[in-house]
């Protein structure tokens, strides 16, 4: 009987050990794994960001959930960051290119509105980014931003200029005013009347939303905007 059990223990081994082996040379696939047909990037300060609400239900990601129930396959990436201006984005760009985005969505401007810069300097800086992602062959929609009467009438009307001067010169796409339908609406607002509530981004996102396609579109044909 002893002379069988070497043959039992190789019996065991080919059963064991070689399914084992099997399986680490070939991992298998999962099938949750999203199949993405692009990369969006969302770049800006707060109202990017999502300062006050949960990330889920900042617009990026609301973004991607709407884009995925109208069948577009795109993973849409969160940018933003509190407090950011023009200079701020321009120092980071590189940065935001090593996300490797098909289509970045640009909203800045604000805090460097709040803080009265220089319009020049901050069409400057836009046009600067712009440029830097353009000659990576993405594809750039551009969100304008408006400021409130304190400032004065002449610097209000210099600096909501940036933005289509921006987009007509770079020939890239345009949203008017981000924020329309939500700024200045107290129930879609948070307290500081500035940082949309989760409502206010769905609002948002709604809004923009004809524009996120003709970007996708652009994308897909490689066409470029406008």
């Amino acid at each position: 009987m002893k002379k069988f059990i070497p043959v039992l223990y190789f019996i065991l081994f080919l059963v064991l050990f070689i399914p084992g082996c099997g399986n680490e040379s070939t991992p298998p696939s999962d099938p949750k794994a999203p199949d993405y047909e692009g990369t969006i990037v969302a770049v800006g300060d707060s109202l990017t960001e999502g300062l006050g609400v949960a990330e889920e239900l900042a617009y990026p990601a609301l973004l991607e959930k709407k884009l995925r129930s109208n069948s577009y396959h795109y993973r849409v990436v969160n940018a933003g960051v509190s407090g950011e201006t023009s200079s701020g984005t321009l120092a980071r760009i590189k940065w935001v290119l090593t996300l490797k985005p098909d289509i970045v969505i640009l909203v800045i401007g604000a805090n460097d509105g709040f803080r009265g810069i220089d319009p020049e300097l901050i069409k400057t800086n836009i046009l600067t980014i712009v440029r830097a992602l353009k000659e990576k062959k993405v594809i750039v929609l551009l969100g304008g931003m408006q400021m409130g009467q304190n400032l004065g009438k002449e610097y209000i009307t210099a600096f909501e200029k940036i933005y289509p001067l921006v987009a007509r010169e770079e020939r890239v796409g345009l949203v008017p005013f981000f924020l329309t339908g939500v700024a200045a609406n107290p129930k879609l607002n948070q307290t500081d009347g500035i940082h949309p509530t989760a409502e206010g981004y769905r609002v948002v996102v709604d809004h923009i939303f004809p524009y996120v396609i003709e970007a996708i579109e652009a994308h897909k044909t490689n066409s470029g905007l406008p």
